[in-house]
């Protein structure tokens, strides 16, 4: 998978999103309820929602019907989303990992691969795209009891590949704030964890990457409801989302109002954190201390 074959995957997940937003606009623009439209295309007013949302890949003929529907009848237009809607049903590299791989987290890795720019406070562990193998290997295990080894092997090799879109042609800026806590609990060895602890010292010297250690000594602080990621793209007509992961699937929010809030936190927590100079000196002495 080349850098450029990665963008464009992620690009697919992002023109969905903008396809299905396109056409709730529509649809809202004309009165027709999700059960009307649904019912023009012999679907239900769920996968009316799957769509509007991004959710779901896309029927030409659907699309079709649905534009006839909302009146749009002007050829330059009706060609304009459709294809949109071609473009949207690329298939992404991750979907080879079908096998490991949760539908709803599916979703996040195409945006993230999409982005321009990533923010994330991570509080329980390395965020991934920062892990080193053996680290992967050591929290996959620990979250997945009873897991087969190849079963293992097989997300880590995903959690590997997505680290690809950091060094891809138009990788994202990418922006963590690490918990200490994140840093001092255990995966693996003492040696598992020193290597960590020197990739994150590289990492945070290249220049896409801001990496920010919020420590212990702070106390209390603006990340008291837990890890977050902010994603932010290139396309104007896109909203940042901010995704929030739970144990069976995961929140996207998008409304202005929500997104803000995340990113007042995020403000605060790069204020309150020691800056990548200084956080990098405290890696350097936990790595000491390891």
């Amino acid at each position: 998978m080349t850098a450029g074959e990665m963008n464009g995957a992620g690009g697919s997940v992002v023109r969905r999103i903008l396809l299905g937003s396109q056409l709730r606009r529509l649809r809202e623009s004309r009165g027709i309820t999700r059960e009307a439209a649904g019912y023009s295309i012999r679907a239900s007013e769920s996968k009316i929602s799957r769509m509007e949302l991004g959710r779901v890949s896309f029927k030409a003929r659907d699309i079709e019907d649905l534009l006839t529907l909302y009146g749009v009848t002007e050829e330059t237009e009706r060609g304009a989303l459709l294809g949109l809607a071609r473009e949207a049903n690329l298939a992404g590299w991750w979907h080879s990992f079908g096998d490991v791989l949760p539908g709803w987290f599916q979703t996040y890795i195409g945006l993230e691969a999409a982005a321009s720019l990533l923010r994330v406070y991570e509080v329980q562990f390395v965020h991934g795209l920062l892990q080193t193998e053996e680290y992967a290997q050591a929290v996959v295990a620990r979250g997945m009891p009873g897991a087969s080894q190849a079963d293992i092997d097989r997300r880590v090799a995903l959690r590997v590949e997505r680290q690809k879109v950091l060094v891809s042609e138009r990788a994202p800026h990418f922006h963590v704030i690490l918990d200490e806590a994140a840093l001092r609990r255990p995966y693996g060895d003492r040696a598992v964890m020193r290597g960590q602890l020197k990739h994150l010292i590289d990492v945070s010297e290249h220049p896409g990457v801001t990496l920010q250690v919020m420590p212990f000594s702070f106390g209390g602080h603006a990340g008291e409801s837990g890890s977050f990621t902010m994603l932010s793209f290139p396309e104007s007509d896109l909203s940042d989302v901010v995704y929030l992961e739970q144990l069976t699937g995961a929140l996207y929010l998008d409304k202005r109002e929500e997104v803000a809030q995340y990113g007042a936190v995020m403000e605060k927590l790069a204020k309150d954190s020691p800056d990548p100079a200084e956080s990098r000196d405290l890696l350097r002495g936990l790595l000491q201390l390891s």
